[in-house]
């Protein structure tokens, strides 16, 4: 039986191999070829063509974000499986409007990673029912009947900029690492204080190393800017 080839794009070697270990257990995978960050895996994409893709969100340099929208611009038939710790509520919906074609969190069961992989070699999608349920709310109630999370209002760069302080990097840092100017970091900054409520920068930081380390965003007050 000719095997599928996985590229595992995770920037934590441990469950990197755990990954591997678990999809070289199925008949018909095999894990083949991984990388850290999105530049070494469009290297390993245009060397080992691979049949799927499954990416973190939170990689060494880069957001995975980025990897699912380069891969429907340039390989649109390579499906891509997120798999994140980030809450899926707010982020399956980006990361299938970027071009992935499932989302899974990383605490679910080992079964139903492998079931997702193989609905998505299969050319269907992989989500939970949780979030199937709410994604399809959310396409049947017109925008203004529904209560949406402050972090719905940040665009996709505003949440890359958002998790980059979660993760301990300076303004400059983060400039260098997104190719943009430290000014235009500090006009991120001040929009993301903004759409969710938050007064001082020491507040921004809390917030955004508490969503880096858990993933949630439940117990942040919006109201006050403080988390609970």
């Amino acid at each position: 039986m000719s095997k599928k080839k996985i590229l595992l794009v995770e920037d934590h070697p441990i469950f990197r191999l755990g990954l591997a270990e678990l999809i070289n257990q199925e008949r018909d995978l095999a894990a083949y070829g991984s990388a850290r960050d999105v530049e070494p895996a469009i290297d390993e994409i245009n060397h080992i063509k691979p049949d799927l893709i499954i990416t973190d969100l939170s990689l060494k340099q880069s957001d995975g974000l980025d990897l699912v929208k380069y891969v429907k611009q340039h390989h649109s038939n390579i499906p891509v499986l997120v798999l994140s710790m980030h809450d899926e509520y707010l982020y399956a919906p980006r990361a299938l409007s970027a071009g992935a074609h499932g989302y899974i969190m990383k605490h679910e069961a080992v079964e139903s990673v492998v079931n997702a992989i193989h609905l998505l070699l299969a050319g269907k999608i992989y989500l939970n029912e949780n979030v199937k349920e709410h994604i399809l709310l959310s396409m049947a109630n017109p925008p203004e009947a529904q209560e949406k999370s402050p972090f719905d209002r940040l665009t996709d760069r505003e949440l890359q900029v958002f998790k980059l302080i979660g993760r301990g990097f300076s303004s400059r840092e983060i400039a260098e690492r997104l190719f943009l100017s430290i000014k235009t970091i500090g006009t991120y900054r001040e929009r993301i204080k903004k759409k969710l409520n938050i007064k001082h920068a020491s507040e921004l930081v809390r917030c955004a190393v508490h969503f880096e380390k858990t993933g949630y965003i439940g117990i942040v007050d919006y109201s006050s800017g403080h988390m609970t």
